[in-house]
């Protein structure tokens, strides 16, 4: 009877597809669809955030980029260096707080930039990656993803990002 129930509460809260979500918002008046945003920002903390991003920093992306950069580099200077264990912690907030950065963006060059910002804040702030190989993974799966990012940008950008790039590989 379990199985049961769960079948029809599947079936009751079947979500839509954003195909239909789309078309529903279009046949709504503007009132009704701010009215649905409201609703969508005081229902999670991310709806907010995410928001917030696309009303008042969309449209200065390097201003946001520069927000984005200090949030970090003051994060990762409030690190205690005591504890290995607590320094693998605070490194994965904050690379969690840094993918949530660049998810409300979702603009290639806005990624890289505050990818490559967080390995060098890593290097800077002397993060002891040859003592836990989670730290020296972390960094290294960093510098893949840049990697991975830059083959998706023009030549000219990816020349403007090389040096960098190179930087936080060699030295």
């Amino acid at each position: 009877s379990t199985a049961y129930l769960a079948a029809i509460v599947r079936t009751i809260m079947k979500t839509a597809t954003v195909h239909e979500i789309k078309k529903e918002l279009a046949t709504l008046e503007p009132g009704k669809v701010q009215a649905l945003c409201l609703r969508l920002a005081k229902f999670k903390k991310d709806n907010k955030e995410l928001l917030t991003y696309l009303l008042f920093e969309a449209h200065d992306e390097q201003a946001y980029i520069a927000d984005a950069k200090r949030e970090t580099e003051e994060q990762f200077s409030a690190l205690s260096h005591q504890n290995v264990y607590y320094i693998k912690k605070s490194v994965r907030r904050i690379g969690r707080l840094v993918n949530k950065q660049i998810k409300y963006s979702a603009q290639p060059t806005t990624e890289l930039a505050l990818r490559i910002n967080f390995c060098q804040q890593m290097k800077v702030n002397a993060i002891p990656m040859g003592k836990s190989t989670v730290l020296a993974n972390m960094y290294q799966q960093q510098l893949n993803t840049i990697d991975k990012t830059l083959s998706k940008l023009e030549e000219d950008l990816q020349y403007d990002y090389q040096a960098e790039i190179d930087n936080l590989k060699n030295g």
